[in-house]
């Protein structure tokens, strides 16, 4: 089999990059995702190439070729190469000398069969030359690729052990590439999901938003909550909510607004903001991303939705109501921008109100108003509101 070949081959950077590393006698690969997915007529991958030159030599290589090269895992092999419109990283071939559970002492080898070994499942230990697309397959992975397949290489018990992030890997690439879970895989992942207690919580995170940001991960999170996958790291998420997720993502695709994978976490979780901003403190995730899920998994409320929108933000509401299932209601906030107050203090002054506190009253009562009112801009109702809020009598 052969991977067409990619864009970024006839780039001249690209050109230059492959006659640095010495690509058309075999020296430097492409391998991984960038394979797998070419493979699969997908676009978009990172550039990963696999040398047998070592990361020294690299450098060297890149720098004659008038490519930058930045050392960005040098202990481990890796370097990246920069130049105009292309981003690849060249690493050296490897193996496993000890592992840590997500940390390994690695050693450098020219063996590619030893390399492919210590890479996770089949469909990302494939290679291939370039220019040509000449695909080199140790492990079944093309045949896995056919049969929409993802498998660990090797025993997957022991590749968990190695490295416990590859129990949700397992998952996120289950749910992109399979077209049913392996057996093997799911058993493994199931026996050491306690595993995932050793892991940095921002990993955790990132993997988790890998996941919900897929197009559907409804049935792949169904199988993971089943067999208590999250558990030890997020008992919070709740099995029962299942369906309130599949609601969400499919009011999503109707609405044919991107999947947002906060959204998709306020759908698993109870309807409780502590419950919320406890997990998006466990999981670190940024201010932002912790205001937005604990919003999220509030009720949405009733109609009318603009003056929540006006204080709260579009997308807070939104999420509320794709949560809920009311796409109706929420297909009018999408794209909405929050209307500028026509007014201002001096307004409310103009009218008989003395500057000081007052004013500042004054025209937060005007405010209410005029958002209860569908924030009109007609200049004649806008008056009316500010006369109606200077008013002492109505105050």
């Amino acid at each position: 089999m052969k991977l067409p070949t990619p864009d970024w081959v006839a780039l001249p950077a690209g050109q230059a990059l492959l006659a640095a590393l010495d690509a058309s006698d075999g020296t430097t690969r492409l391998v991984g995702g960038a394979v797998r997915d070419g493979l699969l007529g997908l676009s978009g991958a990172d550039i990963d190439l696999a040398t047998r030159l070592t990361p020294q030599a690299v450098m060297q290589k890149l720098a004659a070729a008038g490519l930058k090269a930045v050392p960005t895992g040098l202990a481990h092999g890796t370097v990246t190469a920069v130049g105009p419109n292309l981003v690849a990283e060249v690493t050296t071939l490897r193996r496993d000398v000890q592992s840590f559970g997500r940390h390994a002492e690695v050693a450098f080898t020219d063996d590619w069969r030893e390399d492919a070994a210590r890479r996770d499942f089949t469909i990302n230990a494939l290679y291939a030359d370039l220019p040509g697309g000449v695909v080199e397959d140790f492990w079944s992975g093309l045949d896995d690729l056919a049969a929409r397949r993802v498998r660990f290489i090797g025993d997957p018990l022991q590749r968990i052990a190695e490295d416990h992030l590859r129990i949700l890997r397992f998952f996120r690439f289950s749910a992109r590439f399979a077209a049913v879970i392996d057996a093997d895989g799911l058993a493994a992942c199931t026996a050491r999901a306690n595993d995932l207690m050793a892991l940095s919580r921002e990993r955790i995170a990132m993997e988790l938003r890998l996941l919900l940001g897929l197009p559907d991960p409804a049935a792949t999170l169904a199988l993971m909550l089943d067999a208590g996958i999250f558990r030890p790291v997020l008992p919070e998420l709740d099995a029962v909510r299942l369906p309130v997720l599949a609601r969400t993502i499919a009011v999503e695709a109707a609405a044919g607004v991107a999947p947002a994978w906060e959204r998709r976490l306020a759908s698993l979780l109870p309807a409780d903001t502590r419950i919320a901003n406890e997990v998006g403190a466990r999981l670190k995730l940024s201010n932002p991303q912790r205001a937005r899920i604990t919003a999220a998994v509030q009720p949405a409320g009733a109609a009318p939705h603009w003056p929540d929108a006006y204080s709260e933000g579009a997308e807070a509401v939104i999420d509320r109501l794709f949560i809920a299932g009311d796409a109706d209601a929420a297909r009018p906030l999408i794209g909405w921008q929050r209307p500028k107050l026509p007014a201002s203090g001096k307004d409310i002054i103009a009218r008989g109100v003395a500057a000081g506190p007052e004013v500042a009253r004054r025209l937060g009562a005007f405010e209410r108003a005029w958002v209860a009112a569908g924030f009109p801009d007609d200049p004649a109702r806008v008056a009316a509101l500010l006369d109606a809020a200077a008013d002492q009598s109505s105050a």
